[in-house]
């Protein structure tokens, strides 16, 4: 196989006796060259260290196609099963722990028995699809837009100059936005808010806040003033007005201040509040 390099004088194809420093820049690299050759990859099996478990003493990649499937015992009238994706493939890099804390390669298997992808097909691959910095930000813009995932796919491609271009799958991009979405609920917007409310007063014993719940112990109107907003009030607090006319959050969540003027004329903020609803 003829060398490559990506860029400098980066060697590319592994070796035994490679050194690196970490066990994710070997990931990195023996995927760069899996994607090159045309196959996936995976992290197999890793033995880590009894004194520190976050320390793996030694860890072995392999290609997607290492082993064989177990026999589904569940179903024996699928009509339409799964394709059979591997071939008991022995490519192989292993890496174990030196005594300096680097990472050294100590077995190698070059041999596929498999087809490789040819390399209009690359992207397709599991371990080389990847969402990029600049397209997930687009995503983001286009999904708080309210466009629906398929569109923004179509959208994505287009300024890519192909699907083909974008170096991932609409399925790729539908798994990213539901992780973003299970991430920003993970801790629930009430749970977050009080999280935040406690971290507050931590910091500043003057921050305070309130919180009104109905009949059934759940949270309706949400009050908080911090430490310059409750100095405001003890120096112009004679008069207050409450404004409600800012716009509401997802929920359709009225968000109220508490305002006044000070002695320059200037509007000064007592207060905040998320309201349920905007009755007395």
């Amino acid at each position: 196989m003829e060398k490559v390099e990506l860029g400098g004088n980066v060697e590319i194809n592994p070796r035994v006796g490679m050194i690196f420093n970490l066990e994710n820049e070997t990931y990195d690299f023996y995927n760069s060259y899996g994607g090159i050759l045309g196959f996936s990859i995976r992290r197999d099996f890793a033995h880590k260290s009894y004194k520190n478990k976050a320390v793996i003493t030694c860890r072995r990649f392999v290609c997607n196609k290492v082993g064989f499937r177990r026999e589904d015992k569940r179903d024996i009238h699928t009509k339409k099963p799964q394709a059979e994706t591997r071939t008991e493939c022995p490519a192989r890099m292993g890496i174990y722990l030196m005594e300096n804390g680097n990472y050294e390669c100590r077995d190698f298997v070059e041999k596929h028995n498999h087809p490789l992808h040819i390399p209009g097909t690359t992207h397709f691959m599991r371990s080389q699809r990847k969402i990029s910095e600049i397209h997930s930000y687009e995503m983001d813009l286009a999904n708080d837009s309210g466009i629906n995932p398929k569109a923004i796919f179509e959208l994505m491609g287009r300024q890519a100059g192909g699907t083909e271009n974008l170096g991932y799958k609409c399925q790729d991009q539908k798994n990213y936005l539901r992780t973003k979405r299970q991430n920003f609920l993970s801790y629930g917007e009430a749970g977050s808010l009080l999280r935040y409310f406690e971290d507050q007063s931590r910091n500043n014993p003057s921050f305070t806040y309130l919180m009104q719940l109905d009949s059934d112990e759940q949270i309706t109107n949400i009050f908080w003033a911090d430490q310059k907003m409750r100095i405001d009030y003890a120096q112009f607090g004679d008069v207050v007005s409450f404004d409600t006319t800012f716009c509401t959050n997802k929920a359709y969540r009225s968000f109220g201040i508490f305002a006044g003027f000070n002695h320059h004329r200037g509007v000064i903020i007592f207060g905040a509040a998320l309201l349920y609803n905007e009755t007395v």
